[in-house]
């Protein structure tokens, strides 16, 4: 039975508005919606839960459009409950996940074994994208777009065989996929070049500081230029996950409303945060696929981001094994955790004046909701699913290994103190978070669209 909530004396943002209201919220869904308290005679359930939000910020639920959850195969780094468990505790309440997990998902029967799992281990709503190989277009051809998110496209190397290298391939890909496809941009010609003249210089000792001069500007843009021109000549929807570079920005457009975009483009929490600067303190720490690369290529994204030519914020969660990171560059793997700290990371631009909480939630509940046309989610509207998240703007605390929930146990974020922290987590009108405090005896739905 779904338990109802009154959450009132809040300050709700919802479509570029902030105002003081409440929600009421029953049968899962947001039943009504106020501005300041509601009408006297207003009815509730006499076993309605009352939360008094105490003018802290009422916001849609943030939707996740890139992680690595690790299952099935990689668990030791990560699971579906333990790391959507972090995503609750960070207001994330959907997230969609990449096929390159063990065995990769690059069928409709393994791809429906991830949803399987899900259904009994994850606390957010989830969906998961099809892998594309250079052999399996078969597959592609008969996804429902209606129950999977995407189609995820790897251009740059991967695991196993999931690098998608033939022309005649991609050309197929482009013309012929139901799914909107997602695209690791990076060309490995370039990377594998850039990365012998580095072995060449430095043998098995590369400095990570090396990781964006390998993995470097000219392969981003040198890939996602393709990717945009097949979209186009396809007709293809595209959409280009962690863009990296200023330059990159130049192949995406903002001149028109995002429900009418075919090409759209996702910055990652890290490309904001961390520029290469960075690597003298963090080293691996921040090695991700593509890498974090120079203030002025940071600066640009933040600016693409505030005038629309970017559409949305991810995080590209992907942990690794705290010792795994600590080996040299060579074997050391690209990626890192982070949904945990993904709201209040950008909350923390907002104390420094560089973006509104609105933007912030148009970008990270909103725009996920309007480019993967999500079934009811992203918004604060009657008749949509309860995924909300409550936030004290004015509760300062710092990232430390006793509170990092992700299952590898650390955070590129430890040491740093976010002056924001997510009280209450609803996901489909279940208060699964409230005050540090889980309550899992629901988990969450398989997103449509």
């Amino acid at each position: 039975m779904n338990q109802s909530y009154y959450i009132h004396n809040a300050i709700i943002v919802n479509e570029n508005n902030r105002f003081p209201g409440a929600v009421f919220i029953s049968g899962g869904i947001i039943a009504e919606i106020f501005h300041g308290i509601a009408p006297a005679g207003f009815q509730m359930d006499e076993n309605t839960i009352v939360i008094d939000a105490k003018e802290q910020y009422l916001l849609p639920g943030v939707i996740d459009d890139h992680v690595h959850f690790r299952e099935p195969g990689l668990t030791s780094k990560g699971d579906i409950h333990s790391e959507s468990r972090a995503a609750i505790a960070g207001g994330v309440t959907s997230f969609m996940d990449m096929p390159n997990t063990k065995p990769n998902a690059t069928t409709l029967e393994i791809l429906e074994e991830k949803f399987e799992l899900a259904s009994s281990k994850s606390l957010a709503n989830y969906s998961f994208f099809l892998g594309a190989t250079n052999d399996n277009i078969r597959e592609i051809e008969k996804a429902d777009p209606a129950l999977i998110c995407g189609l995820k496209l790897f251009l740059g190397a991967s695991t196993g065989y999931m690098l998608v290298d033939n022309p005649e391939t991609l050309e197929a890909v482009f013309k012929k996929s139901p799914l909107l496809i997602g695209v690791h941009a990076e060309e490995e010609s370039i990377i594998q070049k850039n990365l012998r003249e580095f072995t060449g210089k430095y043998g098995d000792d590369i400095p990570v500081s090396a990781h964006p001069l390998i993995r470097s500007e000219e392969a981003c843009f040198t890939s996602s230029e393709k990717a945009v021109n097949l979209a186009k000549l396809n007709h293809a929807r595209l959409h280009i996950p962690h863009l990296s570079t200023a330059r990159e920005l130049t192949l995406l457009q903002n001149d028109r409303p995002l429900a009418e975009k075919k090409i759209t483009g996702e910055v990652c929490i890290h490309h904001l945060w961390f520029d290469d600067r960075d690597y003298r303190d963090l080293g691996s720490s921040i090695k991700w696929n593509p890498a974090v690369k120079t203030p002025d290529d940071r600066e640009a994204l933040f600016a693409a981001l505030l005038n629309d030519t970017i559409d949305v914020v991810a995080t590209d969660h992907a942990p690794h094994l705290k010792g795994e990171k600590d080996n040299p560059y060579s074997t050391c793997p690209s990626g890192g955790p982070l949904i945990q700290h993904s709201l209040v990371a950008m909350l923390g631009f907002f104390h420094l004046g560089k973006i509104t909480v609105e933007k912030i939630v148009e970008k990270m509940c909103h725009n996920p909701a309007i480019l993967f046309r999500i079934n009811k989610r992203g918004f604060i509207r009657k008749g949509y699913f309860a995924d909300l998240v409550l936030v004290d703007l004015d509760d300062p605390w710092m990232v430390e290994k006793e509170n990092i929930l992700y299952k590898c146990g650390w955070s590129p974020f430890e040491g740093v103190t976010f002056k924001s922290r997510v009280t209450h987590t609803w996901v489909n009108g279940h208060m699964v978070f409230n005050q540090g405090m889980f309550d899992e005896t629901r988990k969450g739905m398989r997103l449509t669209f």
